[in-house]
């Protein structure tokens, strides 16, 4: 199980994030959602062990995982939100480089970076450089990147950003296959639909501080609410988004 228990993260006297505490439990899905400035990055970056809490601990199967941070990251498979490449690299290198880092058996790493190359349709595209990728190519690298070492714990930041209409269903059916096989996964996102559809918590912050921590069919219920966008208009958002947007649409015809 993977555990946060009051973390707490500061910037200089400013603070990020505030108290933050859940819990994972092996084939769960933790949606993670917020507006800009809400603390989420701040906390993905911490759980994926990139970041030292000013206060509060990360568990994992009861353990402070400070204790061997490197283990703990071998059981990581992290999807950044910026796709951040070494760019000179062809896909197949740079998988090979990932897998090498991550202590993989060679003829183990070449079958899935095969199967990953065939199966997101960038087999033709072996011999090209990153740099000749598209957004949604390289997102596609990302995500086989995080996969390569079959890790337990998955966390996905903004995973659909590039992706194609029907790579984003595969993303999500992908999701909802790990679950079932007892992996723990991270889904931190702005689109409110793909967090409704593969989540079994949400958790919902702002100002760095949790404000909803429930089941998607819980918190609907409880505010009477049809959907996850509605949830969180009520919780987060004070602004009249529709009279903003036909304010918008006015300026247009200035």
């Amino acid at each position: 199980m993977l555990e946060a228990r009051s973390v707490t993260k500061y910037y200089s006297a400013i603070p990020a994030v505030r108290g933050v505490s859940f819990s994972l439990k092996p084939g769960g899905v933790l949606g993670l959602l917020g507006p800009n400035g809400s603390g989420k990055s701040t906390t993905v970056s911490i759980l994926a062990g990139l970041l030292e809490p000013s206060g509060g601990t990360v568990h994992l199967d009861g353990e402070d995982v400070r204790y061997d941070l490197l283990r703990y990251k071998a059981q990581i498979g992290y999807v950044p939100e910026e796709a951040v490449l070494y760019t000179y690299l062809t896909g197949p290198e740079y998988l090979s480089l990932v897998g090498q880092l991550r202590g993989l058996e060679p003829r183990a790493l070449q079958a899935r970076i095969d199967g990953f190359l065939t199966l997101f349709n960038l087999a033709d595209d072996v011999q090209a450089p990153l740099s000749a990728y598209s957004k949604g190519m390289r997102q596609k690298i990302l995500i086989s990147a995080a996969l390569l070492h079959n890790p337990a714990i998955v966390i996905l930041d903004e995973p659909n950003s590039g992706l194609d209409v029907t790579t984003t269903l595969v993303l999500r059916s992908l999701v909802q296959t790990l679950a079932a096989e007892g992996r723990m996964i991270v889904y931190s996102s702005h689109v409110l639909e793909s967090v409704e559809k593969v989540a079994t918590d949400v958790i919902i912050l702002n100002d760095g501080r949790v404000v909803a921590h429930d089941s998607v069919s819980r918190l609907r219920d409880l505010l009477e609410l049809p959907s996850l966008e509605q949830v969180f208009r009520q919780l987060v958002i004070e602004t009249d988004i529709d009279r903003v947007a036909k304010d918008l649409a006015a300026v247009m015809r200035l």
